[in-house]
């Protein structure tokens, strides 16, 4: 069976499993890449994610290679561009990632255009077909944050001139469509405002936010929006960074070069937490929570009740929903991707989802 397939915009037609690079350069190495590559466009899979900052944890040595490894993929394995669908990102404002454009410090039309130019080089192609912002140029609450605080906003980039810059792209041809990520409900609406308000302003197709069984806040407010919109969702993280694999809740812990042990936090001589390489996923997915494995425990064990593997559970549920078009996973061995492509196979019972929800219930969203 081939992964199934879904009609994110006119002429855009991409697969219900994306295949996010973010491994690729710092856990996967080129060769290791371009064999898992292989190995997904082969089942089927037209779909991949990058962005500017990765891999990850990000660090300047190691920056934009996994877009270089994507394109030397497709150059070298002369793969039709019009066979696969490249997504990528934009940083937004950091300060922490002074290798790209000084910080970033903005997403002004300055550094919108020049990340572009350079993800196109990196791509060894003439056009990006999605082309996301990867988080806001503003404040916004997110990786584990769940308030809005009003004193943490800063003077930000007007959503005039992010997409003023992006649809110019698309009339340059550089972009084939827009897509938000890590977005608010105010955020996705204001950005179509725009495009409706202004002549030229092209509007966005997609919202790239988390969404698995510990994360389904994008139910709450999210869906509303993109339903009436005709938005689609590319969910992420479906996997919570494997937590709902399992694999951590084995005797040993999971395997050391997984990412939350490989990059894990530490204590150190004095007592105090030292934050890993990977502190943005951590900030979430914190296994030392105990009501996040406690509710992790309990998705595990409904899938061996009923005989599935805890990946086929966890992307079933994410694929059954009618505003998802598709996931964005990560695997860094083939047998992590197999297991994907198997999941695609299986459809939840009404009985299985009635026992998902008594868990969300009883723990909702311990990874917002």
């Amino acid at each position: 069976m081939s992964v199934p397939m879904f009609n994110l915009a006119p002429s855009l037609k991409v697969s219900r499993l994306c295949y996010g690079t973010m491994t690729f350069g710092e856990q996967n190495s080129i060769g290791q890449s371009f064999r898992l590559l292989d190995y997904a466009y082969g089942s089927g899979i037209n779909f991949f994610d990058s962005a500017e900052m990765y891999p990850v944890p990000q660090r300047a040595e190691t920056h934009g290679r996994s877009e270089e490894y994507v394109g030397s993929w497709i150059r070298l394995r002369r793969i039709p561009r019009d066979k696969v669908v490249l997504a990528t990102k934009v940083a937004g404002p950091s300060g922490q990632m002074l290798w790209i454009r000084g910080g970033p410090k903005s997403l002004d039309a300055k550094n919108i255009t020049e990340a572009i130019d350079n993800s196109l080089l990196r791509f060894q192609t003439d056009f990006i077909d999605l082309y996301q912002i990867h988080w806001p140029d503003r404040y916004v609450p997110m990786f584990g944050e769940v308030e809005y605080d009003p004193n943490k906003q800063y003077c930000f980039i007007p959503v005039e001139e992010q997409l003023g810059a992006l649809s110019r792209a698309i009339d340059a041809g550089k972009i084939r469509f827009i897509g938000l990520s890590n977005e608010s409900p105010y955020g996705m609406m204001k950005f179509l405002q725009v495009a409706e308000k202004l002549y030229g302003h092209h509007k966005i197709v997609s919202l790239q936010n988390s969404y698995n069984l510990l994360s389904r806040s994008f139910d709450s407010g999210l869906a509303e929006c993109c339903h009436h919109e005709r938005i689609f969702l590319l969910a992420y993280s479906p996997l919570a960074m494997g937590i709902l694999s399992g694999k951590y809740f084995l005797g040993d812990g999971g395997p050391c070069n997984a990412r939350l042990n490989r990059f894990k936090g530490v204590m150190d001589n004095n007592n105090s937490w030292c934050a890993g390489r990977y502190s943005e996923g951590e900030s979430r997915y914190n296994l030392s929570n105990p009501i996040i494995r406690a509710a992790t425990k309990e998705y595990l064990n409904i899938a061996e009740n009923f005989g599935l593997h805890p990946v086929s559970l966890a992307f079933a549920f994410i694929l059954r929903h009618p505003l998802i078009a598709s996931t964005v996973f990560g695997a860094t061995k083939p047998s992590q991707l197999q297991e994907v492509v198997d999941a695609c196979k299986v459809t939840l019972s009404a009985e299985i989802l009635d026992e998902i929800n008594k868990v969300h219930i009883k723990y909702p969203n311990p990874c917002p």
